[in-house]
């Protein structure tokens, strides 16, 4: 009976220690801004937009934040004509705090922003990927909840 305790167990730990290595476990993911799921898209239009989802479970016990995108590489700045852009800002009159309650994640997609400037596919792709060019903070006006490099490129090009 003893031994029949020992493979659970040793058994349960393989899989726990496996699902948190490979990253295969959202169940576990203790993670306030999900990187796998936040990614920069240049559109065939020539834009870029910021996606991402935050996980409002986090959260927990503070009502309202603020989502901010910050620009790190002066390139990709030039090009956006922005170093920082706060989500809601121009949707909501004084980028007033986004709603914790409701769904436990929240996905966000920004509005394409048109570059004024040519990147190079490639320029860009490595910028945001390697280079940490671009950055996603979530706050209020007490604390900073969370900041995150994105590290993920797509686009439709």
């Amino acid at each position: 009976m003893v031994a029949n305790s020992r493979i659970i167990l040793l058994i349960f730990m393989f899989f726990a220690g496996f699902t948190s290595i490979s990253g295969c476990s959202q169940i576990f993911s203790n993670e306030l801004i999900v990187n796998r799921y936040a990614d920069a898209l240049l559109t065939k239009n020539n834009e870029l937009q910021f996606r991402f989802r935050i996980n409002n479970e986090i959260l927990e016990g503070h009502e309202l934040y603020k989502v901010k995108v910050t620009i790190h590489d002066e390139k990709l700045a030039a090009a956006i004509g922005k170093q920082e852009i706060i989500y809601g800002e121009d949707q909501v009159l004084n980028g007033e705090y986004i709603d914790v309650k409701g769904r436990s994640e929240k996905y966000i997609f920004m509005d394409p922003i048109i570059l004024k400037h040519d990147l190079h596919i490639h320029e860009l792709r490595n910028m945001i990927e390697n280079n940490h060019a671009v950055s996603i903070e979530v706050y209020n006006n007490k604390e900073v909840f969370g900041r995150v490099y994105l590290t993920n490129f797509s686009s439709e090009l």
